[in-house]
């Protein structure tokens, strides 16, 4: 086959080449990217969380135009992109956005940009060498971040005291969660994994079924129906929301909540619940308030470090939020590590009599045991002789 005049310029230039894929919303991004695009994103500390989906994309390389590591704390995102070889580009100084359009061929040749041959940034390229640099510098400022994040979980206490402590403000809704266990998947670190390896507890406890907004996809990519979808609504599709699922909006406390409007447009019911922090915080809220017995996370936050790097001040809530519902809430990795699958009747009397026919097997293969069976097959058929005659 002939090549284009393009392509055959993109093979022999130097560097990467691919479509430019560009979103101010790294999250929005993930769903349009294919394999050998050029991410463009604007995302200041980039997170574990989007990098490892930036790199189950299979990206080319990745243009950002704010610091991957600002040296505000040590984020633990651009070391997940470096250590699995795809080139980071930092761009600050350059409205890329501008710059660029969506689906553009660019070049990325060391720390240079290009569109064609014209040069359109030349930024800073952060290899393994140097995100660890620049980490290394950025956990002087985790004091200051632990500071902000002690602050905003006080004012988080302040303004929903009465939803912490006594539950008010929680809606009703027509999911059956009292005296159950539920499954709450939230599409963050390692979610996949984890709700694989869950796969013998969801099938013998039969928990309710909670996706975090996108978490609710991440079930329905495991195979599973979602018995309740909990968030913005931004970040789910279509197509799993108008699965059946209960549909519980996150909404502030003025009464905005864009997520309506998209469900008024699919023609979908949802439950409104206005609340500070995330939806992650929502989704626990909701089903420790409705009397689950066990609330069991994917994909959840469940460290400091983990907090921190999600770069968000909400994440002081969702802190609270897990010392307000104690002991209910297990991660997936405890559950794990605690659950044992319970043996079945039918499987313990499949191994029994799988023992007595290998006995009887063995024992045809011997000489009495040969004469053995004649004899039981000998007086069988006597037994059968005279219930025979009597039924005559």
């Amino acid at each position: 086959m002939r090549l284009s005049p393009l392509r055959r310029r993109d093979r022999d230039a130097p560097g990467i080449t691919g479509a430019a894929r560009l979103d101010r919303r790294t999250k929005n991004l993930i769903g349009r990217l294919r394999p050998g695009d050029v991410a463009v994103i604007h995302h200041l500390d980039l997170d574990r969380v989007s990098a490892q989906a930036l790199v189950a994309c299979r990206v080319a390389a990745v243009v950002n135009a704010a610091e991957s590591v600002s040296g505000r704390y040590p984020n633990l995102g651009p070391e997940i992109i470096a250590a699995a070889g795809v080139p980071l580009l930092d761009v600050t100084d350059v409205d890329v956005f501008s710059a660029l359009h969506d689906g553009d061929r660019v070049r990325l040749d060391g720390s240079r940009l290009y569109r064609g041959d014209a040069l359109v940034a030349d930024g800073s390229l952060l290899d393994v060498a140097r995100v660890a640099e620049l980490a290394a510098g950025a956990r002087t400022g985790l004091s200051a971040q632990l500071e902000a994040f002690t602050y905003n979980a006080m004012e988080y206490l302040r303004q929903e005291r009465d939803l912490l402590l006594d539950g008010v403000g929680v809606p009703d809704v027509r999911t059956r969660i009292e005296h159950r266990h539920v499954l709450l998947v939230v599409r963050g670190y390692d979610y996949r994994a984890e709700l694989r390896a869950l796969r013998g507890y969801v099938r013998e406890h039969r928990p309710v079924l909670v996706g975090v907004d996108g978490g609710a996809d991440a079930l329905v990519e495991g195979g599973y129906t979602p018995d309740m979808v909990v968030g913005d609504m931004d970040a789910v599709t279509d197509k799993t929301l108008q699965c059946g699922a209960e549909l519980v909006v996150h909404a502030s406390h003025d009464g905005r909540a864009p997520g309506l409007d998209r469900l008024e447009r699919l023609g979908a019911e949802a439950v409104v619940f206005p609340a500070a922090g995330t939806s992650e915080d929502v989704a626990m809220l909701l089903a420790d308030s409705k009397g689950a017995d066990l609330i069991v996370t994917v994909g959840s936050h469940a460290t400091l470090v983990e907090f921190l790097d999600k770069g968000r001040s909400g994440m002081a809530s969702t802190f609270l939020t897990r010392l307000r519902v104690g002991p209910t809430l297990v991660d997936a990795k405890g559950a794990l590590s605690l659950y044992h699958s319970r043996v079945r009747s039918w499987q313990l009397a499949l191994l029994v009599l799988s023992g007595v026919l290998a006995l009887l097997l063995a024992l045809a293969a011997t000489p009495s045991g040969d004469e053995w069976f004649g004899t039981l097959a000998a007086a069988w058929a006597d037994l059968v002789d005279v219930f025979g005659g009597r039924l005559t």
